[in-house]
């Protein structure tokens, strides 16, 4: 378990005063074991002085010596040396005993070098322990030693008077740093059992300090700044919120930018229509501001000298009217709008009636003739057949209008009828493959896709079916020759797959047609779309089966030729 703070606190003040005591303790004992050890090494040089007088008086008297050793402590040892270091005189060996040359031994060294030196060791001629001193006096040393025994450590030890008085003041230092650091402790405590109320969404109350001390002061100030802090934080948050609910509920591209033209924030209809405008799809808001056609809006941002502008950008059939607002920390936004779509409605509304009236006075027309020609006038069996066979045909077509109108109704009045499920995806376009292998290869084009192994939708395998057979049928039938059709995704998010179904024919050179290709019954020539066949509904089918999905579908025309459809289709979510 983590020590608390007071507690550490206490211990690094134990650990420092109790480096210091001893530091101070080391240093007396080991200055008055110093001072204890000169003096008594000064007494031994007085002794070995005195030796030196008597000598200096008397040379070469022996009895002299014995008569002086008489007057000193009888533990006394006197050694005479001469500058060679033989031994002259010690009278710890018997006379007439030789002892090894003494030129080497310590405290000799030393006396020949400073004229002074001391060494305690244990005597190699009686073994005993000495503590040595020897003088050097012009060409010879005089030693004397005292056993190092008991008396002379007893003498040498030092007084523990003050190891008490250090000890005493240690512990009343350990008493105060206890209580300093307690109550330092219980501030920092408070303090921490503050910030573990704000993560654990508690709040301290601020009616008193947590403790009467400038600590205590500062955790109260704290409080009172995050209280309010939050409640900023709330109230931000719930603005945020109804912003953030706001752009992605409107009908308007909104994008967000920072001040050095960061993306901060988009939504997905800024996307789309991004997407609508650029040559190459892709989910990255600010190739806007490096697309040609938006070099007004570049220019603008570039001189900033307005808050706001706007102008109008025609592409792939539509019209966008593109507006930018410049705030006051200079992020600005960027809002894209379709403004073709309330023209779309209005063109609908009145090209419906007729749309429908024309495309079943066709097939009724053509079966209303054939059969008067068969009554009407005495035919053979073969021109008989051959006009019978016509109105067959117009039936046929008539039959196909009729499914894919009621197909169309069926997805907006009834989408409750369609059962949903996992579709494979994969599978489904090999089957596809399969079924138009023939009219696939009479054109030439070839049906090819980039999908992840097992890649499953979430939706109605039929529409889905449908969705895919009548993208493929518009190839086939306006593509042209030899050209490759090819399904892929160019990104998903947590919901959707965004699939790009593209080909490389002739496309559609005049772009205002773009915007009408998913119309019931539109057709940008007329007479070729006849000649062609089909019911006129294929790419409508097609825009309401992906607005089933929940998904959303654009038509381009590619930079490199042929037309690209974006769209998006649910993913299966586990």
């Amino acid at each position: 378990m983590k020590a608390g703070y007071g507690r550490r606190l206490f211990l690094y003040f134990l650990a420092i005063t109790a480096l210091f005591a001893a530091g101070v303790a080391w240093f007396e004992r080991a200055g008055e074991r110093a001072y204890k050890t000169r003096a008594l090494e000064e007494r031994l040089g007085a002794y070995a002085a005195t030796v030196h007088a008597l000598l200096e008086r008397r040379p070469g008297d022996g009895g002299a010596l014995d008569s002086l050793l008489a007057l000193f402590p009888p533990e006394i040892r006197l050694t005479l040396v001469d500058g060679r270091g033989e031994v002259l005189y010690d009278n710890a060996v018997p006379r007439g005993s030789r002892l090894e040359n003494h030129a080497m031994r310590p405290e000799i060294v030393a006396a020949r070098r400073r004229g002074e030196g001391s060494d305690a060791r244990r005597s190699a001629s009686n073994e005993r322990e000495y503590l040595y001193h020897a003088r050097a006096f012009g060409d010879r040393y005089v030693r004397v030693a005292l056993p190092y025994d008991t008396g002379t450590r007893r003498f040498l030890k030092p007084d523990n008077l003050f190891l008490y008085y250090v000890a005493a003041l240690f512990a009343l230092a350990l008493g105060l740093a206890g209580y300093v650091s307690r109550r330092f402790g219980n501030s920092i405590r408070r303090l921490r059992d503050f910030t573990n109320a704000v993560d654990g969404g508690g709040v301290v109350p601020l009616d008193a300090p947590p403790s009467r001390d400038e600590l205590g002061e500062i955790v109260a100030k704290i409080a009172a700044n995050y209280r309010r802090l939050e409640e900023g934080k709330r109230e931000i948050a719930l603005e945020r919120e109804k912003l953030l609910q706001h752009v992605h509920g409107s009908e308007e591209g909104i994008c967000f930018f920072s001040a050095d033209a960061s993306v901060e924030f988009y939504n997905g209809l800024f996307i789309s229509y991004l997407n609508t405008i650029v040559d190459e799809a892709n989910d990255d808001p600010s190739l806007l501001l490096a697309d040609r056609a938006f070099e007004e809006v570049s220019a603008f941002l570039a001189a900033r000298g307005e808050p706001c502008f706007e102008t109008r950008v025609n592409k792939q059939g539509k019209t966008f009217a593109v507006r930018v607002n410049i705030f006051d920390d200079k992020s600005f936004e960027i809002i894209i709008n379709d403004v073709t779509r309330q023209e779309k409605t209005r063109l609908l509304k009145q090209e419906m009636t007729g749309n429908i009236t024309h495309e079943l006075r066709t097939p009724v027309t053509a079966i209303r003739g054939c059969l008067e020609t068969v009554l009407a006038r005495d035919l053979d069996p073969g021109k008989e057949r051959h006009f019978i066979h016509r109105a067959y045909n117009q039936v046929l077509a008539l039959s196909e209008l009729i499914q894919d109108t009621s197909l169309i109704t069926r997805i907006e009045d009834a989408p409750q009828s369609f059962r949903l499920e996992p579709v494979d995806l994969p599978g489904l376009l090999d089957d596809l493959a399969g079924d138009l292998e023939i009219p696939l290869r009479e054109k030439g084009i070839r049906l090819t896709w980039s999908l992840p192994p097992g890649l499953r939708v979430h939706g109605n395998k039929n529409l889905v079916h449908s969705i895919f057979r009548n993208l493929t049928d518009n190839a086939i039938r306006h593509a042209g020759n030899d050209v490759t059709v090819h399904v892929s995704v160019y990104r998903e998010d947590a919901r959707f797959y965004h699939f790009s179904f593209s080909d490389t024919g002739v496309g559609i050179p005049d772009e205002r047609h773009l915007n009408r290709l998913f119309e019931r019954f539109y057709r940008v020539n007329e007479g070729r779309t006849r000649d062609t066949g089909g019911s006129g509904l294929g790419l409508s089918i097609v825009k309401n089966a992906v607005a089933f999905h929940k998904g959303s579908i654009i038509v381009k025309n590619r930079a490199g030729g042929g037309l690209e459809f974006l769209f998006a289709l649910p993913k299966v979510l586990t």
